[in-house]
């Protein structure tokens, strides 16, 4: 393993759309595994622009993330829910729906759950 590593979100090694044009994935591979940057442009919804990727009821994924920019709303599957915005850090289980509030996108650097996001 390398003593100092540089990656760039700006120059991803892979780029995944969501439908609709409603954003995008880009990640970079590290040695413990992918880590993504995801844009969620305004009016995103996991269950309509990601679920058809997915081909799962809800998301499977595990996120450990932090908010860069815009906000937020995840409902769990037992009705559970949450807010997000700049400056929160997220550790969601699987099992949740999500969806960009308000007219901004929302950006957001996770390190856990975004290896097999809407990969087709």
């Amino acid at each position: 393993m390398a003593g100092l590593v540089r990656k760039s979100f700006d120059s991803p090694e892979e780029v995944r759309p969501f439908e609709d044009g409603k954003g995008r994935l880009e990640l970079v591979n590290v040695d413990a595994g992918a880590v993504g940057r995801a844009t969620f442009e305004p009016g995103w919804k996991w269950s309509e622009h990601v679920k058809p990727i997915a081909k799962t009821d809800n998301c499977l994924a595990a996120h450990a993330a932090y908010v860069v920019s815009g906000r937020m709303k995840v409902v769990m599957s037992d009705g559970q829910e949450e807010d997000f915005g700049p400056g929160d850090y997220m550790n969601i289980a699987p099992g949740h729906d999500a969806w960009v509030l308000g007219d901004e996108p929302c950006v957001v650097v996770d390190w856990q759950g975004f290896a097999d996001y809407a990969k087709a």
